[in-house]
């Protein structure tokens, strides 16, 4: 009888665990679509610096070759149709202090052609943010609100998620950046993709299921970090994002995004931190408006 006994309580601690984190989620779901609205033509300017490490190549030369990029750009996210999900478009101004003559001529650019269909307007959009990506690793999703549709509610079904209990599993990044530094009020909820076709797919179009963790204020379904992981045969990619207050626009933004992404069979290595301020707003007919 007590093994029973135990047996239903575990089962019954088990189900209100399991509601528990459905009205996380459900919350969570309902603030990233306030949050996408909210944010749609907000720009923010962005540093991005990029390491890239790999073997020499040249004769006699044995060691590695680093090369590094900075990177400042105005980041936008913008949704080209009510039906099609949200989009970040990254005009980059600068690249190693050196401007691009034209900054304002491609950010107006995303809104002069009305009749372009849908998947055309996204597959220039995702070019353009990947042209000036250091390295041999072609990515689309090293922008920092792509984790966050994995919460949308269209999307909560591929996944499945579960609520990490140990506290002692609490920040991602482990350098003491104050960036990424969290209560212990808030859930680290984990997730994996099940389902297929997957968000992340190849240029070959071959699934690329991710995982990763959510750290959510389980009240409001505020997102405080976001971390995400995907592996393509010998490679890897990992992208942890950092929100805060601002005060500008009354929402948490994100502030730091870090990038790590290893080649096993090249034995290299890519590392990015990008930094996020200036929040002002953008319309179709105009160049970004000062910050405020």
């Amino acid at each position: 009888m007590l093994a029973c006994a135990f047996v239903a309580a575990a089962v019954s601690l088990r189900a209100q665990d399991e509601s528990e984190l459905a009205g996380v989620l459900q919350r969570a779901a309902a603030y990233v679509e306030m949050f996408g609205n909210q944010l749609s033509r907000i720009v923010a300017e962005e540093r991005y610096v990029q390491s890239w490490t790999r073997p020499s190549v040249l004769p006699g030369v044995r060691g590695n070759v680093v090369n590094r990029r900075e990177l400042a750009s105005d980041l936008m996210l913008l949704r080209p149709s009510p039906v099609s999900g949200w989009l970040q478009y990254r005009d980059v101004f600068a690249v190693d202090a050196m401007p691009v003559r034209d900054r304002a001529e491609r950010l107006t650019a995303l809104f002069a052609v009305p009749s372009a269909s849908t998947e055309q307007q996204v597959a220039r959009i995702q070019a353009e943010s990947a042209r000036l990506n250091l390295g041999d690793i072609d990515r689309t999703f090293n922008t920092p609100l792509f984790a966050l549709q994995f919460l949308e509610k269209a999307h909560q079904s591929r996944f499945t998620f579960t609520h990490a209990r140990d506290r002692r599993a609490t920040a991602p990044v482990t350098d003491g950046s104050a960036a990424f530094r969290v209560s212990t009020e808030i859930w680290m909820v984990s997730f994996e993709e099940v389902q297929r076709p997957t968000i992340i797919h190849t240029s070959d179009d071959r699934d690329v299921p991710s995982r990763g963790r959510f750290w959510l204020d389980p009240q409001s379904g505020q997102v405080l970090m976001s971390e995400f992981t995907v592996r393509e045969r010998n490679r890897q990619g990992t992208v942890t994002v950092s929100y805060q207050s601002e005060p500008y626009l009354g929402l948490l933004v994100p502030i730091e995004m870090r990038e790590r992404y290893v080649d096993s069979k090249a034995k290299s290595e890519i590392e990015a931190i990008a930094t996020y301020g200036k929040f002002r707003q953008v319309d179709s007919t105009s160049e970004p408006a000062a910050p405020r």
